[in-house]
């Protein structure tokens, strides 16, 4: 069985992360294979929306602690650095440079990197048996994976410096409330409920205005108002030239629903 699943349907590639064994740890093959789905899906004009979710009771413990264990015990090095950069970064970078929206459909424990790719993703949706944790600090280690850039902007510094120093379990309930997760659902109808409410609205919207509006959130995140101001309207220029700019438009004045092909 492939460490990952990959299904595509109207417009919807479904990534499923497929080691419930070791709780979807991000070991070698799972990282890869993640990584290159993730690509393909980027550039596919099909595809218009990606979920990701992960097998059995976990969305993603993180870091594969056996992969590491063995790679001491046969004389190497723990060389986080490394995985970091070759592995984990070009997920999360991806998954943010991807101009359509990406969803979490968190079904169980997310913990340290896997927790970070949920953090990375456009949308949350948690089923009630979800569970965050920034692990790292309980084996002496800080968050990575991007831990550190998403968590503040989505719950503030104060919560997010407190998942990051006491590795407390923040429950469904909970990281609704800080505004860690958009939603939260009945654990038997989660794929359902993100597929229905959140991937098939989506995916029959205008895609490239949902890219260019991830790469305005990014860029006004970090720069300062003037330069926010001087970006938009290039972006908005963009959006203008699009099909479904002007479907959109027409379908207004004509007062029907619009016909949006992603382009």
């Amino acid at each position: 069985m492939s460490v990952l699943g990959v299904e595509t349907s109207e417009g919807i590639t479904t990534l499923t992360m497929n080691r419930a064994d070791a709780m979807n740890a991000l070991n070698e093959e799972l990282s890869y294979a993640l990584r290159e789905a993730l690509e393909a899906a980027a550039s596919d004009s099909s595809v218009r929306v990606v979920v990701l979710t992960g097998s059995g009771r976990a969305f993603s413990a993180g870091a594969d602690l056996a992969e590491a264990q063995r790679r001491i015990e046969q004389g190497g090095n723990l060389a986080p650095s490394e995985i970091l950069r070759k592995r984990y970064n070009p997920i999360v970078k991806t998954i943010v440079e991807m101009e359509k929206p990406v969803i979490a459909a968190v079904n169980g424990v997310a913990a340290g990197a896997g927790a970070s790719l949920a953090f990375a993703c456009d949308v949350r949706v948690a089923s009630d048996k979800a569970r965050f944790m920034q692990a790292f600090v309980k084996i002496g280690l800080v968050p990575d994976a991007g831990a550190t850039y998403f968590l503040p902007r989505l719950i503030g510094y104060a919560r997010a410096l407190e998942m990051a120093i006491t590795g407390d379990l923040i429950d469904a309930t909970k990281a609704l409330e800080i505004g860690l997760v958009n939603a939260v659902v009945e654990h038997d109808q989660l794929l359902d409920t993100v597929r229905k409410e959140w991937a098939e609205p989506f995916a029959s919207g205008p895609t490239r205005a949902y890219g260019l509006s991830k790469r305005a959130m990014r860029y006004g995140a970090t720069n300062a108002l003037e330069n926010v101001l001087e970006f938009e309207p290039d972006l908005q220029d963009q959006a203008a030239l699009t099909h479904d700019a002007g479907e959109g438009i027409t379908a207004f004045l004509e007062k029907r629903p619009p016909n949006y092909r992603g382009r």
